[in-house]
């Protein structure tokens, strides 16, 4: 039967029910206006029997792929800009010079790689989940060109200088993330119900690919984290910071105290790259523990870290050139 109004006992938003294109509908119009009332449900059943007919790609909006993404539980960082933007755009229309329009007006001072992570990636994840469930299409967009800086790595000795100056909670942070790979929001959003300082284990729930992964904490982070005074209870934050936000005045006055180069977050993470790296640990191996998609990410974001025009002394390094070059300093 086609739709129909109705109003509850004593109330006055008119509601709908019925069945259109073999579907079974019910809910409210949102309105104690009739008339509205009436030109709603007629809009829906137009979408309903053109979505029946030209498939769902055809009804979809932004706004319902959006619910969807939520709904699987994605990755959910940097999504309320794009759907502020996109709202009931109907997916179909989303095209990927639209996007990039769409980046350059939402961040219209930003660079290259804001408008790609911040508004193109997140943009193409919604629709094309949508995409994986036979909703729509999969979009493809041309990133914005970058222009890549190199970054500097942490070392043990910063991280082990900083920590000489920081609260217990702050250089255990600092020391997680070197000696783990965690990434800043990973390791704030760690609970002490996911640590086992006994088995010496620490499950790090990852935020970029929505995954978990086992991380063994080494001696000296053992020894940090079993430092913080906590009652450690399961739902407790490790660190006890709510967000990266309220970390970052005390990380960069550490850095300050301790009279140490000023590095970000990310600096511990690239630093647990590059020392891997420097001591001829395999990519593969290296994204492995450290939470990377894949081993070219890693190469290609941290090979710089092996530039040294002094390695090609490997090549002739064998058993029998060390000897000889022992028998000569004992000579």
């Amino acid at each position: 039967m086609p739709l129909k109004l109705y109003r509850r006992d004593d109330g006055e938003i008119w509601h709908y029910r019925g069945t259109v294109a073999g579907r079974r509908l019910r809910g409210s119009t949102g309105t104690a206006q009739k008339e509205v009332a009436q030109r709603f449900i007629a809009e829906l059943e137009t979408r309903q029997w053109k979505g029946h007919f030209d498939g769902p790609e055809s009804v979809l909006t932004f706004a319902q792929a959006a619910i969807l993404y939520r709904d699987a539980e994605k990755a959910t960082r940097f999504l309320d800009k794009v759907e502020d933007y996109w709202k009931d755009k109907s997916v179909k229309d989303i095209t990927g010079g639209a996007v990039r329009k769409g980046a350059i007006t939402t961040f219209p001072n930003a660079g290259g790689a804001t408008r790609n992570r911040q508004f193109i990636v997140p943009t193409m994840a919604i629709i094309n989940h949508a995409a994986s469930l036979d909703l729509c299409r999969h979009v493809k967009v041309e990133r914005f060109p970058v222009t890549k800086k190199e970054k500097e790595p942490a070392t043990w000795e910063w991280v082990q200088a900083f920590m000489a100056v920081s609260t217990p909670h702050l250089g255990a942070l600092a020391a997680f993330m070197f000696l783990t790979g965690a990434r800043i929001t990973e390791a704030i959003n760690l609970r002490w119900g996911d640590v086992d300082l006994t088995a010496r284990r620490a499950l790090i729930r990852q935020t970029k690919v929505s995954e978990e992964r086992k991380a063994h904490l080494p001696p000296a982070l053992v020894a940090a984290l079993a430092n913080i005074p906590s009652n450690r209870e399961d739902t407790e934050k490790v660190f006890g910071y709510s967000s990266r936000n309220t970390a970052k005045h005390p990380w960069f006055a550490a850095c300050k105290r301790a009279k140490i180069k000023v590095l970000t977050f990310h600096s511990c993470r690239h630093g647990f790259a590059t020392a891997l790296l420097h001591r001829r640990i395999d990519p593969i191996t290296v994204a492995k523990l450290g939470g990377w998609k894949s081993a070219q990410h890693v190469f290609q974001t941290y090979g710089h870290a092996m530039d040294d025009d002094t390695l090609a002394d490997l090549i002739t390094d064998t058993p029998t050139t060390r000897a000889k070059k022992r028998a000569r300093k004992a000579s």
